[in-house]
Order: C-alpha cells, then sequence, then structure tokens
C-alpha cells in the first residue's frame, strides 16, 4: 500500500449529511482516506449523502485521536477560524498532510491547534459548514497543484451520465 498524501480528520462530526459530503468530496479531490473521533457520527451514520459511494473506495474510519498511525513526513493542517491563522489564499499546502477540521457546533481544541504545522482559514465573512468548507480546502489545494489534470477525457469520466453538453466554438455559434 502507498503512503497516503491527503488524509481528512474530523473532530467528533455530528451531521450525516456534513460527512457524506466531507465523503463525496474526498472522492472528488482524491483524499486517500478520512479519519473521525468522538461518537455522534456512528449514532447517525445511517443517514448520509455520499451520492457517488467515495465510501466504497475511501477508508472511513473511527479513531481515537487523528494523530494516531500518521506517517513521520505527514503535516498536520488544522483548519479553523481562529486568530493568527493564514489565510488558505496565502497557504502553500504541503506534499503530504491531514487537514483537521473542528465539529459543526463547536472549534478545535486549543491542544489540537497546538500540535498543527499550521492552522488555516477560509477567509469568509461568517463561517461555513464542514462539508463546504472541506470542498474549499481541497479544491484550494488542486488549484495550487502542479499536477492537475484537465481536459475532455476527465470531463467525460466525472460528469454524470445523463450530461451531453459541448460548448461550441465561437465559429459554430456565428
Amino acid at each position: 500500500m502507498t503512503e497516503p498524501h491527503v488524509i481528512i480528520g474530523l473532530i467528533n462530526p455530528k451531521s450525516p449529511t456534513n460527512v457524506g459530503g466531507v465523503m463525496r468530496a474526498a472522492g472528488c479531490y482524491q483524499a486517500d482516506s478520512v479519519v473521525y473521533t468522538g461518537e455522534r457520527y456512528d449514532r447517525a451514520a445511517r443517514f448520509y449523502t455520499d451520492t457517488q459511494d467515495a465510501m466504497e473506495s475511501i477508508p472511513l474510519t473511527n479513531v481515537d485521536s487523528v494523530f494516531d498511525n500518521l506517517p513521520s513526513d505527514m503535516k498536520v493542517v488544522c483548519v479553523e477560524l481562529a486568530l493568527g491563522a493564514t489565510p488558505l489564499p496565502q497557504f502553500e499546502h504541503p506534499e503530504k498532510a491531514i487537514y483537521v477540521f473542528g465539529p459543526e457546533d463547536h472549534s478545535l481544541h486549543q491542544s489540537i491547534a497546538d500540535r498543527a504545522d499550521h492552522v488555516v482559514y477560509v477567509p469568509t465573512v461568517g463561517c461555513m459548514n464542514l462539508a463546504a468548507t472541506v470542498n474549499v480546502v481541497l479544491y484550494d489545494r488542486l488549484a495550487k497543484s502542479d499536477t492537475t489534470q484537465a481536459g475532455d477525457d476527465l470531463i467525460r469520466q466525472s460528469r454524470d451520465s445523463r450530461n451531453r453538453l459541448q460548448v461550441k466554438s465561437s465559429a459554430e455559434t456565428v
């Protein structure tokens, strides 16, 4: 098995809808795994919105600590509206990272932030929900990557089977 490059760490998530959205984001942005702490998600896990069945290919694992069993070269990046945090547009993503997100109805504990190599925040007015924040952070990582895939082959592979939309060239629309 290859070493992971991107892990999503969720601290005591509450909403199965958000965890399902996180799993979908993990699949879209090719995260290696999602780990979570706490018991709230397990109690509500029968309802989820992972409509692309990312759980079939990306492990979702309950752990005692998101720091357990991390590769020694993996950086810890906490994502939180914290005083002194780095705005996401100014952040350079490490090659290997676990991105740690707090619960929907609370913030990360200071002890978790103290273990981080970086603390970043998304500079929005107000806070986003968990799944939206994970999507934005993973998109930012992709957008800043030099290995981003693009083109019609990716579009064909990624889009819904009912989507047949094509952009016509300007010469065709005249």
